[in-house]
């Protein structure tokens, strides 16, 4: 019997695609649903979870459903073993099962930590997905350190590299939105290390803001006074206590999501602040989710409209996040339109962590090691 999960097998028909299999062992339940991040909220939304029911094997204690993926595919995953109906999919119904799936207990591949109680997540990364050299935790670097701080009332975790001394400075300034994420659960500083000793990225001042509590939507959502904060009280306050640099050249703000939109704005409201914004699938429908109607895309609709602001833009966005490619795609050729310095990349993957945590550590490497004009 295998003891590793998933089994991957060449597709016969495409040597671009894989045969993924996955599996559950236990006949103690009525079904199981396989949680593959983004590709199974895709059928949730449309009101249709069968096609991620795992059939029940002859032995009666194996599960198990194979997905046709290409071979550059990366998502974290779960399994839900339920009892009686199939789950629904309304939010009520989804939301219970978030609570209650867990990681395939015979993967290999390391897991994804969670928040707020929930189980963390396996990983599948297939062949050829984009390479994520930095965020394993390695034995042999220097390790900088982490300090909780509040400012003007926000919570801000303060990562100094190895060797940080404020006299030493300037230092660049990366700023991370849902820095209780990257921090708690995900250990960020691990990256910033592997970061920094392997010349990737010099010795950075790193401001990992918390937004995940219930002012997020407002905060990160174009919001000239949330920006304001971190500019007018957040940038200085980190330049005077750990010599933190004030040029913006060598200041990265960096989000996903509505987080991605944020520091997308961050460039575009005070570019005299922030001269670099990465962007991980950034919610650039916003406000409207209409697809290109005269509601949507409010942000991208001012970057076409108005001067080029002297700032530099790192893009990405999953293959599979279909309700978030067609506005990223937009925003990148009003930026190729205006003349804006940007990269653009789009990933076979969904709106997930799995897939940012290798993009944040890219994106990073490539703003601050980039020369200025």
């Amino acid at each position: 019997m295998e003891t590793h999960s998933p089994l991957i097998a060449a597709d016969p028909a495409d040597p671009a695609y894989r045969l993924v299999t996955f599996t559950h062992r236990g006949g103690d339940c009525d079904g199981v649903l396989a949680l593959l991040h983004t590709v199974t909220d895709k059928d949730r939304h449309s009101g249709d979870l069968t096609p991620h029911l795992m059939e029940r094997q002859s032995d009666g204690e194996t599960w198990s459903i194979t997905y046709r993926l290409r071979a550059d595919h990366r998502a974290s995953y779960q399994l839900h073993p339920f009892h009686g109906e199939a789950p629904g999919t309304s939010r009520h119904d989804w939301l219970r099962v978030l609570d209650q799936a867990r990681p395939d207990p015979y993967d290999t591949e390391p897991r994804l930590p969670a928040r707020d109680g929930r189980h963390p997540s396996s990983v599948l990364s297939l062949p050829a997905a984009p390479a994520q050299p930095y965020v394993r935790r390695r034995q042999d670097v220097p390790r900088g350190r982490t300090l909780a701080h509040e400012v003007a009332g926000r919570r801000v975790d303060v990562h100094l590299p190895a060797g940080h001394r404020a006299s030493n400075g300037p230092y660049p300034v990366a700023l991370l939105l849902d820095g209780e994420m990257w921090g708690e659960a995900l250990s960020v500083a691990d990256t910033l290390d592997n970061l920094t000793a392997d010349g990737a990225i010099p010795p950075t001042v790193t401001l990992l803001v918390h937004t995940l509590g219930p002012q997020r939507p407002t905060d990160l959502s174009c919001n000239p006074a949330f920006v304001d904060l971190l500019a007018d009280h957040l940038l200085p306050w980190a330049a005077a206590e750990f010599g933190a640099g004030t040029d913006p050249a060598g200041t990265v703000i960096a989000g996903q999501s509505a987080g991605g939109l944020t520091a997308a704005y961050a460039a575009y409201h005070r570019p005299e602040r922030f001269g670099n914004a990465l962007c991980q699938s950034g919610s650039f429908w916003w406000p409207d989710e209409t697809e290109f109607d005269a509601g949507s895309e409010w942000l991208t609709r001012r970057l076409a409209a108005e001067a080029r602001r002297p700032v530099r833009f790192w893009i990405e966005v999953g293959l599979q996040e279909w309700m978030l490619l067609g506005q990223n795609r937009h925003l990148r050729d009003v930026l190729t339109a205006r003349g804006y310095d940007f990269d653009y990349r789009e990933f076979n993957g969904g709106h997930d962590y799995a897939c940012w945590r290798g993009g944040l550590a890219d994106g990073l490497a490539g703003l601050l090691r980039r020369p200025t004009d």
